[in-house]
């Protein structure tokens, strides 16, 4: 469908860049909503065009007076900063700004930013909530609202955040959410904060666009460093997002990628924000070809035509996973997921089969023979070791561990 179809006004079409000449699945079925002024809670995949689905519908109705300004909240600092730019980029070229308020920066530059009366505010919960308790914003002129990520901020740990936020808007003419995954227990939490809500769902719940082919792998723990190297030297793929759980273990996974001779960058939270907004574009640009990243910093990290993910761990929470692929085939281009698989994430793969409806059989690669053995679930200490311990906590005295004469 075209963006004139879904009765822009012609101004606004025109500041749509030329690269989007139609309108994705869950912008035809959320701008419609959103410039009736309803509620509404959508859900769709990673990469399907929400960022603009609620953009185009917010400037619309800034165009229109319905609104004066608009207030997005995100998990992230980088995703605050992606969705910023997405969006005003369009804005300027309508005559309005977007503004950006998150931790990690100078307050005093972005309240300095709030007193220019931006009519598009992005923010993280934290750092939003601490400027309006210091009196040091003015909250009044906030008509619509937009979640975005839910699932995620209320994962987060920013649920007493935002209801905190919500209470000081609650002349608010409108609240939008989306995500691309929402547990049921978390839908009816956040469905507290909606009035009269639309649901609409661009795609089956907590599902990967079919443009992205994922493989597993079956390997022994060990060897995964191994066989990431392998695997791109022999696909000479010119951008690898690699996803893992530690930031150490991120840190020790870029050093034995750049001995091999492979440039990479490690992006998590240990790292200064200076420096992790220079790998994130060195990334962009090419100037490295692999960026290991944990989830929370992954969650704004947006790059055109990205080729392949690869979990070199599996997350614990499978919805996790669905963002995780999502990061490759966006916007309907194709992308590859690889998964590096050990028997300790037997459990964790489990549970992404069953939230994804997806079989994600597992293979082997001849070069690297599997010869860990899958947990028995049983204590490999035989019990008199651990009578022995028993003993042994029972000594009080240094006399008492003296080894006895034969």
């Amino acid at each position: 469908m075209s963006f004139s179809e879904l009765t822009l006004s012609s101004a606004l079409i025109d500041a749509i860049p030329a690269e989007f000449s139609h309108a994705t699945h869950i912008q035809t079925l959320a701008i419609p909503a959103i410039t009736a002024q309803q509620d509404l809670l959508a859900l769709a995949q990673t990469g399907s065009g929400k960022t603009l689905a609620f953009g185009l519908g917010l400037l619309e109705q800034l165009l229109s007076n319905e609104i004066k300004q608009a207030l997005i909240l995100v998990p992230t600092r980088e995703l605050a900063k992606q969705v910023a730019e997405t969006i005003d980029f369009i804005a300027t070229l309508l005559g309005y700004s977007a503004a950006v308020v998150c931790g990690g920066e100078d307050a005093e530059q972005q309240i300095h930013q709030l007193d220019a009366a931006p009519e598009i505010v992005v923010a993280t919960p934290g750092r939003l909530l601490d400027i309006i308790n210091k009196q040091r914003v003015d909250t009044q002129g906030i008509d619509a609202v937009v979640l975005d990520e839910v699932d995620r901020l209320l994962g987060m740990g920013f649920w007493p955040d935002i209801q905190s936020i919500m209470d000081r808007l609650s002349h608010r003419k409108q609240t939008l959410m989306f995500s691309a995954t929402l547990p049921e227990p978390l839908e009816a939490k956040v469905m507290t904060l909606l009035s009269n809500p639309i649901k609409v769902s661009a795609n089956q719940a907590n599902s990967v666009v079919a443009q992205v082919t994922e493989s597993l792998y079956l390997v022994n723990k060990g060897s995964k460093a191994n066989v990431l190297i392998k695997q791109i030297t022999q696909h000479q793929w010119p951008q690898i997002l690699v996803f893992i759980g530690a930031r150490d273990n991120a840190d020790a996974l870029c050093k034995k990628l750049n001995k091999a001779g492979i440039t990479s960058g490690a992006l998590h939270g240990n790292k200064e924000q200076a420096e992790r907004e220079h790998t994130l574009q060195a990334f962009k640009q090419g100037d490295i070809q692999v960026l290991i990243a944990t989830d929370i910093l992954a969650r704004g990290i947006h790059v055109d035509d990205l080729p392949v993910v690869i979990n070199y761990e599996l997350p614990s929470d499978p919805a996790v996973y669905v963002h995780r692929v999502g990061r490759t085939a966006r916007a309907g281009n194709v992308g590859q997921a690889l998964s590096l698989v050990c028997h300790g994430e037997t459990a964790h793969l489990e549970a992404i089969r069953q939230l994804t409806s997806r079989e994600l059989r597992l293979e082997q690669l001849a070069e690297f023979p599997v010869t860990d053995l899958p947990s028995a679930g049983e204590s490999k200490r035989p019990k008199r070791d651990k009578q022995a311990n028993r003993r042994t906590n029972k000594k009080t005295r240094a006399s008492q561990f003296k080894s006895k004469k034969r």
